[in-house]
Order: structure tokens, then C-alpha cells, then sequence
């Protein structure tokens, strides 16, 4: 009964809560301060500190290499989950107003196009102007049009329900698809770079223009799982329900979420080592599918997106529903241009970092191994500076 009324909510969306999320802003902001400086800040301020128990921080900020997870392997899912959430108040704003839905595809189709092309610029040599050196590579922005494009149709074309179980779908067959579907060196229940279907298909569809060997192609499966999580927390903030009944249920999604990935990891069996259950060690069994993000595993997309239910539940709660905005404006500066910033930091970090040096070199000999840390301050406020401009005049840069 009560998810049943839960379902049926989520289809309303009064008009007053159909507009901008502040939270969602704060939250897509705080996740690009990460890559746009603040890790860089972080290490160089954990580095010079000289303070051994800060040695994890600069483990947290690089990904690992391939199973586990570590802080930063939160930024990029966090980001494509805020996509899925920004999916049903810009198509349902679109919807409402009565544009077409040859209109809405065109837009949508645009927008991927968009974003694999500055994924190009920066992750594949498109810069170069040598169509031998272009690779249709895997590159955050490809990553992130792929996911939105996949969930943008599935919340177009199916109800909340057909949405649910094409999510699932999703989940389920990509694990079926690298686990046990033969490919080179392919072994069941192993997963090695190189070794499984998804490696052959994005060989065999793209050669040379493949990019990283990692097998995008079927990690759509998996991008697309976590835009569509965020989908389902978007029509939940945009529903009739009440404050209190939405984060309760984004904080019952966040658990549910997360402790899935965890068990589907395996990360519960090797905590619980020689458990048997139906007269084998369960640590054995063919079903793990290990977190990890360069492959984008379903067990990685369910963990990740339930530390993004929690991280957006806690954002609503102190700052749409409590009021509590101001500490959040710089965040919001960012996230209201996000891309705008991510694009300029990755291709204009040297003239970020330059503008610091400028300003801030000549205290090298007054603040001796924090140098660094104050020049990466620099670089970054350089950026946040602009970017604050921009948000203070209302200059949104959309595609």
C-alpha cells in the first residue's frame, strides 16, 4: 500500500517544486570542486602538513587501479547521478509546456553529440587536428552523455515501473554479459583488463579509435544504471510527497543501495571468510561482480549511487528544507556552470596555475613547504573567481 501511493506521487509534480533544486546546484558543485582543484589542494596540504596520520589523503584522491574503491571514485557516478536527477525537471518542464517529442530527442541528441566531442578535446587528441591520433575514447564526457542519453529515453517512454525493471535489466545483464559470456583469455567469475565480451565488442566495433582497452561500449549498461538512479530520486524530490516521507525514502534507497553493491562486490563474503551456505563457501560463488570503476560494475554503480541518495538527502534537508543556503552560494557558482568549469580547468589549468604564480610565487621564502599548497589555493580561486562572476550576472553556460 504504501509504496503503491509512493508510485503514484512520483507521476505529480506541483508546479511549485518543479523549479531549480538549490541543493542539486550545491551538490553538483561540491563534487566538481574536487576535480577542478580542491584534490590538488588536499594532497599538497596533506603533504606539507608532514602530519603521518594525513597520509590516507593523498591515497583518497587517485583512483584505484582496479578493485576497491577510494574517495575520488565517488566524483565521477556522484556527477552522472545528479544528471538522472536533473533528467525529470528539465524533460518534465519541457513535457508540461508542450514541445514535441521530436523536439525533445533533438535537443537530447544534440547534447550527447556536445559532450563527446569536448570529451575528445580532452581525452582524445582532437585538439591535435590529425585525424590518425583521434580516438572516440573512454572520456568522462563521453561517459556522462552515454548514461544521460540511455535514461533520458527510458524516463521519456516507460512509466516509474518499466523504468525500475529496465534498470534492473541493465544491472543484471551486464554482469551476465562480462561473467559469462565468452571473450579473449575470458575466464568465469575472473574480471582482468582485456579479458571479457565487453573488450572484444569495443575492438571489434571501433579498432584504433577505441580508446582505452576497458570495454565502454557494454559499460553503457553500467553508466546508464547510475543516471537512472538518480532519474528515480529526481521524480521523487519533484513528487507531491511531503519533506519528511522524500528523505525518508532517499535515505531508504541510499541504504538499500549501498548495501547491495556491497554484498554483490563480495566485500561482505570476505569480511564473513569460510561461511558456508548450501554446502559451499559462499565466498566461492560464480554471482560477485567486484567494485570496480574502470569497468563501471554494476556492484560500483549500486554502491556509488547509494552514497549519492545519502549525499542528496543530506543537501535537501539542510538546504532546501531547513533554508540553511548561504555557505552553499560558493558550491552553487560551480555546479550552475559545471561543465563550463570542468572543461576550462582540464584545458586551462596552466593559465589558472600561472595567474597564481603571478599573484602568490614571491611568498615562496615566508611559507616554506606550504608553497605549493598556497599556489594550488591560487589556481583554484582563480577559476572560482570567474566562475562566481558568472553566477552573480546569471551567465549559464548550456548545452
Amino acid at each position: 500500500m504504501a509504496s503503491a501511493a509512493v508510485s503514484e506521487e512520483l507521476g505529480k509534480a506541483p508546479p511549485d517544486k518543479a523549479g531549480r533544486l538549490a541543493s542539486l546546484d550545491a551538490l553538483r558543485g561540491l563534487d566538481m570542486f574536487w576535480i577542478i582543484g580542491g584534490g590538488t589542494v588536499a594532497q599538497a596540504a596533506a603533504s606539507a602538513s608532514g602530519k603521518p596520520w594525513l597520509s590516507w589523503v593523498p591515497v583518497q584522491m587517485k583512483h584505484v587501479p582496479w578493485e576497491g574503491f577510494h574517495f575520488i571514485d565517488l566524483i565521477f557516478p556522484l556527477f552522472l547521478f545528479m544528471i538522472g536527477v536533473a533528467i525529470p525537471y528539465a524533460l518534465g518542464k519541457r513535457l508540461a509546456r508542450g514541445d514535441s517529442r521530436a523536439k525533445i530527442y533533438g535537443h537530447i541528441v544534440l547534447r550527447v553529440v556536445v559532450m563527446i566531442v569536448l570529451g575528445m578535446m580532452v581525452n582524445g587528441s582532437l585538439l591535435t587536428f590529425d585525424p590518425a591520433q583521434f580516438e572516440l575514447t573512454y572520456s568522462v564526457l563521453q561517459m556522462l552523455a552515454l548514461g544521460y542519453l540511455v535514461a533520458a529515453v527510458l524516463f521519456l517512454n516507460l512509466r516509474l515501473r518499466g523504468q525500475v525493471i529496465a534498470t534492473i535489466a541493465m544491472l543484471l545483464g551486464y554482469w551476465i554479459l562480462l561473467a559469462f559470456v565468452p571473450g579473449p583469455g575470458h575466464e568465469i567469475g575472473k574480471f582482468r583488463e582485456g579479458c571479457n565480451f565487453g573488450d572484444w565488442v569495443t575492438e571489434w566495433m571501433f579498432g584504433k579509435w577505441r580508446g582505452h582497452q576497458i570495454g565502454w561500449v557494454i559499460g553503457i549498461l553500467g553508466h546508464a544504471s547510475s543516471a537512472m538512479l538518480g532519474v528515480f530520486a529526481g521524480q521523487l524530490l519533484r513528487s507531491g510527497l511531503d519533506d519528511r516521507l522524500k528523505l525518508r525514502w532517499l535515505t531508504v534507497l541510499g541504504v538499500a543501495c549501498l548495501a547491495a553493491g556491497m554484498f554483490w562486490g563480495g566485500w561482505i563474503a570476505a569480511w564473513f571468510p569460510g561461511l558456508r551456505l548450501f554446502g559451499c563457501d559462499w565466498s566461492q560463488w560464480p554471482i560477485w561482480f567486484p567494485i570496480i570503476k574502470v569497468r563501471w560494475t554494476s556492484s560500483y554503480a549500486l554502491y556509488a549511487g547509494g552514497i549519492s541518495f545519502l549525499l542528496l538527502a543530506l543537501c535537501y534537508l539542510i538546504i532546501d528544507v531547513r533554508g540553511h543556503r548561504r555557505w552553499a552560494v560558493p558550491f552553487m557558482a560551480i555546479g550552475a556552470n559545471s561543465i563550463f568549469a570542468y572543461m576550462a580547468w582540464l584545458l586551462c589549468s596552466s593559465a589558472f596555475r600561472r595567474v597564481s604564480e603571478v599573484f602568490l610565487g614571491g611568498l615562496k621564502p615566508y611559507v616554506g613547504p606550504w608553497h605549493e599548497t598556497i599556489l594550488a589555493v591560487g589556481a583554484l580561486a582563480a577559476l572560482w573567481v570567474l566562475l562566481g562572476y558568472m553566477y552573480r550576472k546569471g551567465t549559464l553556460v548550456r548545452i
